[in-house]
């Protein structure tokens, strides 16, 4: 009996559930009345509970009901459509306009007993509404994505508090040439910008581009090192962008005939905020303007977060745990150098160090760490700085880069005095990091007895674990790429596909390292001015696998592709 009568309370939809073996007949009673309880839709509970798949519950609902159903992963969203209904109504109703036809607005649901909001909108459109059963979890994510998208017009970013957010420059003070341009007041403009900034945060981008074109003015991420353009405003309002952008970061608004450098802070609460170093440079059609976005967070990720194989680790902290020598980081722009180098210093950073670092300029300011921008307008220069810290009683010191013959040889002569020293060089691998350093005119002994460690690194992208699936190819075609025959014996590799919930079908970064310590071999091999292939070849002879194999690796643990290892380790 008492199946009986559970049976008879249960709604169309719990009912064909049951039905279709989706959900037994009192676990479908207890959740039905749990979610009236809660006061939340039947079809949210049973998602949020994850008690029955989405695309089940979908498929039920439009047998019950006789709605069409719909893969929403196959629709392209039109902002256009978006805006015929408030997303106020959207939100609460929990359902999204797709398209119109004539008169008739189809609207995506999730529930289909959710009558009130095809009423509603019906109401507040005046257009007839008809349903269109989707997932859940879909519906939720496409909802977000519509309203929150960056290319929203201005006028209908909503009453949100994007005028309050708290944004500093580094000086404090009036802006130059702040008086010259009223339109950097414009409440459209100024809120538009703190979206487009708070979106790039919330997306992880490295970089933020607005590029003015003869006809057009776009906006670009950079994410996980590729440049996605993510809003297209009026090409009118690019000089309105570009004043408050330079209002934002202390530049002259007055100049635009010169590239000009600047910085500012975004505080998203009392215990974040996120600096971006900004250069505009002028162009044909106006001034482009790059925003670099600067987490300090990152330089405390901690070293397991870096990707590091636990060898490379091991030589890393044994050569920072030595009180003097020479650490170098190589690598191309925007292969991670910087953030290797703070993770360094925040492992070093204790009460009982003095640790100094020129840079050009700063990027991530860390609390304990006495840090100089470089400025050669006034002489201040990557030499002069380290010669000044060499007169502090300096442990630890950090050059930003080695770009010339004086600082590397004040550099190597810190790091042969009982400092420990730590910067960069833009080269290709380890190997070509010290012939780099013979070619600018570096002694082979000082070379050979001041270096102690090599770290030449690429950033690639990371497969989503989401939607990453397996892929075959060709074994001559793997041999020929780097892999060895022993390996080859049930290797499983993946390739991207795509998904919700990525780009492209990669999600994050990974770090590929080749990480090479001095040895006495190859200090031998310098003295006798050997090469950067004698080098190579010497670190091969020693297991120190190169940036090819390091990627093998990461595609045999199923972490990257073999796209991205091909192009981030080009031969």
């Amino acid at each position: 009996m008492a199946t009986q009568s559970a049976q008879i309370k249960l709604s169309g939809l719990a009912r064909r559930l049951v039905q279709e073996g989706h959900l037994a007949e009192l676990d479908a009673q207890r959740h039905y009345d749990a979610a009236l309880k809660k006061k939340a839709p039947f079809v949210s509970y049973l998602v949020d509970q994850k008690l029955v798949k989405p695309a089940d519950i979908a498929a039920s609902a439009s047998h019950e009901f006789g709605y069409p159903m719909l893969d929403l992963a196959m629709v392209e969203l039109d902002s256009e459509i978006t805006k015929l209904v408030e997303e106020k109504l959207i939100r609460q109703h929990h359902a999204l306009p797709l398209f119109k036809r004539g008169n008739k607005l189809f609207i995506a649901l999730s529930d289909p007993t959710n009558l009130q909001a095809l009423d509603d909108i019906k109401f507040h459109t005046s257009l007839s509404t008809e349903p269109i059963l989707v997932e859940e979890n879909k519906l939720a994510k496409m909802i977000d994505v519509a309203l929150d998208a960056t290319n929203t017009t201005l006028q209908d970013l909503g009453d949100t508090d994007l005028d309050d957010l708290e944004i500093t420059s580094e000086e404090e003070g009036a802006a130059p040439g702040a008086g010259d341009d009223t339109s950097v007041d414009d409440t459209p403009v100024v809120r538009f910008i703190n979206k487009v900034l708070l979106d790039a945060i919330n997306k992880g981008a490295s970089d933020i581009h607005f590029e003015p074109y003869e006809k057009t003015f776009r906006v670009r991420y950079r994410q996980d090192g590729v440049l996605h353009e993510v809003a297209s405003p009026p090409i009118a309002l690019s000089g309105k962008m570009a004043a408050r952008l330079k209002v934002m970061s202390r530049l002259d608004i007055s100049e635009r005939r010169v590239p000009q450098d600047g910085r500012m802070k975004m505080k998203l609460s009392k215990n974040r905020a996120i600096d971006f170093r900004v250069n505009c440079c002028p162009t044909l059609w106006g001034e482009k303007i790059v925003m670099r976005i600067l987490d300090p967070s990152s330089a405390k990720l901690g070293i397991d977060a870096l990707g590091y194989e636990d060898f490379q680790k091991k030589h890393y902290l044994d050569a920072l745990a030595k009180p003097q020598g020479l650490i170098l980081v190589t690598g191309p722009t925007g292969s991670g150098k910087t953030v290797s180098l703070y993770t360094g210093l925040n492992i070093l950073n204790t009460e009982d160090r003095n640790i100094s670092t020129a840079e050009d300029p700063a990027e991530i300011n860390l609390q304990g760490v006495n840090q100089v921008n470089v400025n050669p307008k006034v002489g201040l220069t990557f030499a002069n700085a380290l010669r000044a810290f060499l007169r502090q009683d300096p442990d630890v010191i950090m050059v930003g880069e080695i770009r010339d013959l004086e600082t590397a040889e004040i550099a190597i002569k810190a790091a042969q005095t009982g400092h420990l020293v730590l910067s960069t060089l833009h080269t290709n691998d380890a190997p070509q990091t010290l012939t780099r350093l013979l070619n600018m005119g570096v002694a082979p002994f000082n070379i050979a007895s001041s270096v102690s460690l090599i770290i030449a690194q690429r950033l690639a992208r990371r497969l989503c674990g989401h939607c990453k699936q397996p892929v075959n190819i060709p074994r001559d075609q793997l041999v020929a790429f780097g892999f060895k025959e022993q390996d080859l014996t049930g290797l499983k590799l993946y390739g991207p596909k795509g998904c919700d919930q990525c780009s492209g079908g990669y999600k994050g970064r990974v770090g590929i390292y080749q990480v090479v310590p001095i040895s006495e071999a190859m200090g031998r091999i310098i003295m006798e001015g050997g090469n950067s292939m004698q080098i190579a070849d010497q670190a091969k002879k020693e297991g120190i696998p190169d940036l090819r194999e390091s990627g093998i690796k990461k595609m045999r643990d199923g972490l990257t592709s073999i796209e991205e290892i091909s192009r981030v380790t080009k031969e």
